[in-house]
């Protein structure tokens, strides 16, 4: 899929760009993005699809309050306390919206409070001279100031005066499940875990795409999903989320927007959007999950480069999957479950959104994975395999990533803007 894409035309960066390392990353690389729509409309939650609206520039109001329930409106002195002055060492990760900085709170009245004491918050602090930061800030507040629900992160406020827009999330103390499948720092997520992150993301997925008015969350990828102490996934980054089709509809057409590599082939080649294009998304994230390696990654062979096309004919074969699995696991993984996975992935990036299972067969499917367990002689790894230059060799160059080795601007087209999840 990676091929239908035009060259990126800008780097774009959404509240959430952050989420890798809001909530306890470091660092957070850049991906290629998609954008191909017209100028943005003042409307909140306007998606910028064509309307006549669309067509004026977008003004920014010296101040304001949103009305939503359960939302704490901070000022922006309380967050720069909280945050310590938003001193760099506080600072967990920078994207095209701005900056993301770690602060600490009173766990009820959420006034400033001392490190350490009361909770921790993550505070998105935006780029004063972003228009683009201001509507993805206004979704992000539309969305989860409205939803609640155990595998979406939670919005606890918001600060907007004069031209500095802000919110505040709980912190999360896992990071991203992107930097535990591509970081050599961390410690592998075990196959058990990896099917429960898996499992929660489609619950949240599940709920926003079964909700009054359903949601499209448009952006699933492994740098959006956010794990919490109990690695408990959590979706983060609503600046792209669009209200689903309705009466009787079978889509929405809107600019394309998004990640490389996780958009759905028929909204980058028509526009239209539907609420399985989500289910492409998991596919891809599912598929990440099980190789650990990047939908896109340059520095693989040039056969390789997009781990769709270029895994996606092997999943077929039960030869070829075992030599696809991350070699991290060491062979400690069910071949029965990672069979099931290889079948729900492919589902999943079927072309036509029609013909792929819905978040709730998904779920159905992935409770089937979870209940098969590793048989004792598939997790006994001979010597020769667990260590040794063979396998070193094959690790280093089935997951060498940008982040290890240096290269020009050319050699990062498969990664997104500085924290663009949260």
């Amino acid at each position: 899929m990676g091929n239908c894409f035009p060259k990126p035309v800008t780097n774009h960066s959404s509240t959430n760009n952050s989420s890798n390392q809001v909530f306890g990353s470091d660092e957070k690389k850049k991906e290629p993005t998609i954008e191909n729509r017209p100028p943005m409309a003042a409307k909140v939650g306007g998606d910028g699809g064509g309307t006549a609206a669309a067509s004026r520039p977008e003004t920014v109001p010296p101040s304001g309050r949103i009305v939503t329930p359960n939302l704490k409106m901070f000022t922006f002195s309380e967050l720069r306390s909280a945050t310590r002055n938003f001193r760099p060492d506080t600072m967990l990760g920078e994207g095209g919206f701005g900056r993301v900085f770690k602060g600490w709170v009173d766990g009820e009245t959420y006034a400033p409070s001392k490190v350490g004491v009361g909770i921790a918050v993550a505070v998105k602090k935006s780029n004063p001279d972003s228009a683009q930061g201001l509507k993805e800030w206004q979704a992000e507040v539309k969305f989860l100031g409205k939803f609640s629900h155990p595998n979406l992160v939670k919005l606890v406020g918001y600060c907007w005066e004069d031209r500095e827009f802000l919110l505040v999330y709980e912190y999360m103390q896992k990071g991203s499940l992107e930097n535990h499948l591509f970081k050599k720092c961390t410690e592998p997520l075990s196959w058990s875990t990896r099917i429960k992150i898996a499992t929660g993301a489609a619950q949240g997925l599940a709920f926003l795409h079964n909700t009054e008015k359903t949601v499209i969350y448009r952006d699933f990828k492994s740098s959006n999903i956010l794990l919490d102490g109990d690695y408990n996934a959590k979706l983060s980054d609503f600046g792209l989320a669009k209200l689903g089709p309705a009466n009787g509809e079978s889509h929405v057409s809107t600019g394309v927007v998004g990640t490389y590599g996780y958009a759905a082939p028929e909204y980058i080649a028509t526009g239209h959007l539907y609420v399985k294009s989500d289910v492409y998304g998991f596919g891809v994230v599912l598929l990440e999950m099980i190789t650990g390696l990047r939908v896109l990654d340059t520095n693989r062979p040039s056969s390789q480069h997009n781990l769709v096309e270029w895994a996606k004919p092997q999943l077929h074969d039960k030869r070829k999957l075992r030599k696809l699995i991350d070699p991290r696991l060491e062979q400690d993984y069910p071949s029965k479950g990672a069979g099931k996975a290889s079948e729900l992935i492919l589902g999943c990036l079927e072309a036509d959104p029609k013909n792929r299972p819905s978040m709730e067969e998904i779920l159905t499917s992935l409770e089937q994975i979870s209940a098969i367990k590793t048989k004792p002689k598939e997790s006994k790894v001979k010597q020769n395999q667990a260590s040794g230059p063979h396998r070193d060799r094959r690790y280093q160059s089935a997951h060498q990533s940008p982040l290890h080795k240096k290269q020009g601007r050319e050699g990062r087209a498969d990664q997104r803007s500085p924290i663009r999840s949260y």
